[in-house]
């Protein structure tokens, strides 16, 4: 019997992260394991009058093509896919993998090459996103694999999902929109600073803001969601910050990150562990040492570190920088191939606005 709480969720993703609409074109993929969900999600696409279709994936696929692809095979962008980035008018990614642990052995400069070769992909999903032209929404159904990561047993971390997309509620997209209608007041105040600076552990951090949107992430893009992100100017950020949690990468864990910025590039990087990959990634491309985001957590559901960044990244009281790619809708222009998201614990310390300080102790002041 499936679980009504998967019900619930497939009709909040079709109905409002996505919005779908009669005769859009939307594909659903995730691996075996999300059949549950993916069977809900098709069947409430086809009663909104969309056409949906599914791409289902192997896990052990990705394992199989890093140990025996030829590097011309890595580098290779299949016209299909490329197509399929053109014409696609909503997409649903949904996280359900049977171990996140399966590329840990695996040349993380294998890795790097393959996000070089995907990145004209990336950019054009990015920039129909940004455009309207295309609906985009990830989500993760629980696995065995996720839960022992997240250190759960299966039912323990189904709860944690169900809580964090508020499915527990008897009308989540009204949660939802109540989340909405919070973060769009901070968007609001947000988006008419020019510089923020970032104080705490180990951390002293400042960039601009200038010209850049802050978007409201309330569902739709992520599902979960909760926090209020842009992009730093390119060139304008400086100082070090410390990030408290891990940042995973493709199943490997990079531990006790600090960077060091200037004019936009980062200039030292050191971590406790994982520094090969660190590296690897810094030196992937001409934008892998620029901030393409920063964001603050707002998810009041969401209250640990479970290593899967959909959910970690929106911790309550919590910041966190990404790596790489901008998100155009924030009118910020870097342009790599990996997006990469690192978090940092904010219950002691502080963020200020133009001089003023705005957020402290994992709260908002204003």
């Amino acid at each position: 019997m499936t679980d009504p709480r998967i019900i619930k969720m497939a009709k909040v993703i079709v109905e409002y992260s996505l919005a779908l609409r009669e005769k859009e074109l939307f594909r659903i993929e995730g691996s075996y394991l999300a059949t549950p969900l993916m069977k809900e999600v098709y069947r409430a696409a086809l009663a909104v009058g969309a056409h949906p279709y599914t791409k289902v994936a192997i896990p052990e696929l990705t394992e199989i093509f890093y140990r025996y692809a030829t590097d011309e095979q890595i580098l290779f962008l299949s016209d299909i896919e490329k197509q399929e980035a053109e014409l696609l008018q909503a997409r649903l990614f949904i996280y359900s993998d049977s171990n996140i642990k399966s590329l840990a052995n695996i040349d993380s400069k294998k890795i790097a090459r393959w996000r070089e070769g995907q990145r004209q992909i990336l950019s054009l999903l990015l920039t129909r996103k940004a455009q309207g032209e295309l609906k985009s929404c990830l989500t993760l159904f629980p696995t065995q694999s996720f839960a022992q990561e997240a250190e759960m047993s299966l039912s323990e971390y189904e709860e944690f999902v169900f809580s964090a997309c508020f499915l527990n509620s008897p009308d989540p997209i009204a949660e939802w929109q109540k989340l909405s209608a919070e973060q769009a007041r901070l968007v609001s105040f947000l988006n008419k600073t020019r510089q923020i600076k970032v104080i705490g552990p180990s951390t002293d951090l400042t960039f601009s803001v200038a010209g850049r949107q802050w978007i409201n992430s309330d569902g739709r893009a992520n599902f979960p969601s909760g926090e209020i992100f842009t992009c730093p100017v390119e060139d304008s950020v400086f100082g070090l910050i410390h990030f408290s949690y891990p940042a995973i990468y493709l199943g490997r864990e990079v531990r006790g990150i600090t960077l060091q910025f200037q004019d936009g590039k980062v200039i030292r990087a050191t971590a406790e562990k994982g520094q090969d990959l660190l590296d690897a990634l810094l030196n992937l491309d001409a934008g892998a040492r620029t901030l393409g985001e920063f964001a603050f957590g707002n998810n009041k559901n969401i209250q640990r570190f479970t290593k899967m960044i959909l959910f970690d990244e929106k911790i309550g009281g919590t910041i966190h920088c990404a790596l790489g790619a901008a998100y155009p809708e924030t009118g910020g222009k870097n342009q790599s191939s990996f997006h990469w998201d690192m978090i940092c614990d904010m219950h002691q310390g502080q963020v200020y606005a133009d001089g003023k300080l705005i957020y402290e102790n994992g709260k908002f002041l204003i």
